[in-house]
């Protein structure tokens, strides 16, 4: 999806000069969540310090900074899935809701300050794309403002929320206002969801940033031929993978659709008599790019049947001897209870497939 959007994907390293954070803002405002500086290499001098990373933004700066930029460049934009290291107090720490090493779905998109309102409203249809028809989440947006401990000037940030907030305004969204809730370098759109159970999490982040491409003297050439300075958007889609997954794991309460469930179907034969006709139907659903598991145990069919329930496997396909003469499976859907339907391998196979495919919340059968 990224690359048909126009990113170019980047792998930045884990440790580099503490100099860098210093350049970025991040020392001193962001020190308390850094993990300790780490000495100098062999052979460097003594006053040469290495921080592992809490962000990406000052790599994917100097990834922009590489070569001399044009107008019609314009946007670039760097993505890159990366592990980033944050020192959590220990008591908030919470599974994989909240934890010190965390992957993030990161991009870094330079434009010129024409292309902003554009590039926000690609950026709401990725959310509503990912968070709202891919998921089914009900989610709101809030708009960020400066907090107390910022870089820049007010001049900078009321150029940014104006940005920020005129796009939302054409947009036709409605959105809350989180007065301080912005990052130390711009204001964002945090987009906020809610589970199963009611809770509020943070999920997608948008954030306009005048300040660093300020502090790295971020350029292009503009149309004049005269140097221009780049406006920068920090973007995450699912923040913190880790903490998206912990989300989905409750908010289904571990029941996943078919398309993300980790075994999608679990083959159960009742006999060792079907075990040739169950292992082709595995073949089958395997063949067909399906997440399926042969239950090859020799435990009675109520106990295979109520440990794939356990499990909350989305269909059960039992093969007896009448499903394996005449090539078809009886099919049990997760939670239906005592019901099932007998259908042929093939028709079995086609309707998971389009299933998939629809990326649909619900069984189809």
């Amino acid at each position: 999806m990224i690359l048909a959007r126009g990113y170019q994907l980047v792998y930045t390293p884990h440790v580099t000069r503490e100099q860098l954070f210093l350049r970025s803002g991040h020392l001193p405002l962001y020190a308390a969540n850094q993990f300790p500086p780490m000495a100098a290499g062999e052979g460097e001098s003594e006053d040469v310090r290495y921080r592992v990373k809490p962000m990406n933004c000052p790599m994917h700066i100097l990834v922009y900074a590489s070569q001399q930029r044009s107008y019609r460049d314009l946007p670039i934009r760097l993505a890159e899935i990366a592990n980033v290291y944050r020192n959590e107090r220990s008591g908030t720490l919470h599974g994989m809701l909240r934890v010190r090493g965390l992957s993030m779905d990161d991009a870094h998109i330079f434009l010129r300050e024409d292309q902003i309102e554009e590039e926000i409203f690609n950026l709401l249809d990725i959310v509503e794309l990912v968070m709202g028809k891919t998921f089914g989440l009900q989610y709101r947006l809030d708009l960020a403002t400066r907090p107390d401990k910022k870089l820049g000037d007010d001049r900078m940030w009321g150029v940014a929320e104006k940005a920020l907030e005129s796009a939302l305004k054409r947009r036709g969204v409605t959105y809350r206002m989180d007065i301080g809730g912005g990052a130390f370098y711009g204001p964002k759109i945090d987009i906020k969801f809610n589970d199963a159970i009611g809770r509020e999490w943070q999920g997608a982040t948008i954030q306009l940033d005048y300040e660093l491409p300020e502090r790295f003297k971020l350029e292009y050439t503009g149309a004049d031929n005269k140097p221009h300075r780049t406006v920068m958007i920090h973007r995450a889609i699912f923040g913190t993978l880790e903490r998206f997954v912990g989300f989905l794991i409750e908010h289904f309460a571990g029941a996943f659709p078919l398309w993300l469930s980790p075994e999608q179907v679990r083959v159960l034969p009742i006999s060792d008599t079907q075990l040739d006709a169950a292992r082709a139907v595995h073949d089958a659903l395997q063949k067909a790019g399906l997440r399926s598991h042969l239950d090859e145990r020799s435990e009675t069919l109520n106990y295979k049947i109520r440990d794939a329930e356990t499990h909350k496997i989305p269909y059960m396909a039992v093969v007896g001897q009448r499903e394996a003469e005449a090539k078809s499976v009886a099919v049990r859907v997760r939670g239906s209870g005592n019901k099932q339907v007998v259908m042929s391998v093939q028709e079995f196979v086609e309707r998971l497939k389009q299933e998939v495919q629809s990326r649909s919340l619900k069984p189809l059968m």
